[in-house]
């Protein structure tokens, strides 16, 4: 398991070995939070329930792909792949100008795939990747996991795999020199992006 029980310096929710961080607000517990994307109507249904258009839905052998617009201050567009095989959804945020950090991309550990036809489910379990080419990989969410586990949102046994499988992100992504799209090649995919 490289780098997880290494401090980040980077990390947001990790280890703060230079002490920047004099507090931080605790994990807050949830359920895993459901969305469905609906091919049909060309739309998403967030975590709270509320339907969004999307500009761009299109379902592959290996996953379903996501457009859509964003009203942020630091971002405007958004990108993503599910993909059920690899327990992952894989998003990029289109920055505004004067918050590009380069290519980076965000890999969601949880359960994602049809669940009729025409209509996707993502069930998010806490635990994401940051990734940067050539940096190591951050992994983020763990308070959070392990809250929503003591607090009985999820058990042991789904707590477990999730940890497993980003461990196995992290690893991969670092084993292939910090780079993601190469780690997807070597999982059979070459995922296309804008």
């Amino acid at each position: 398991m490289t780098g997880l029980h290494m401090p980040q310096r980077n990390s947001t929710n990790g280890a703060d070995p230079r002490g920047i961080r004099r507090t931080a607000p605790p994990a807050s517990a949830h359920r895993p939070r459901l969305e469905f994307f609906n091919l049909a109507d060309l739309c998403w249904t967030d975590h709270h329930g509320y339907v969004h258009s999307v500009e761009r839905l299109h379902a592959e052998p290996w996953g379903l792909y996501v457009e859509r617009v964003v009203d942020n201050p630091r971002f405007h567009y958004i990108e993503s792949w599910l993909l059920p095989k690899l327990s992952l959804r894989v998003t990029v945020y289109h920055m505004r100008p004067g918050h590009d950090r380069g290519q980076t991309y965000y890999l969601d550990i949880g359960e994602y795939g049809p669940v009729e036809s025409k209509k996707w489910r993502a069930e998010g379990h806490y635990l994401h990747v940051v990734a940067r080419p050539g940096q190591v990989p951050e992994l983020l969410g763990i308070d959070e996991l392990l809250t929503a586990h003591a607090e009985g949102h999820f058990d042991t046994a789904r707590t477990q795999r999730a940890i497993e499988r980003a461990a196995a992100v992290v690893d991969g992504i670092a084993g292939c020199g910090h780079d993601v799209d190469r780690w997807l090649g070597t999982q059979g995919l070459a995922l296309s992006w804008l």
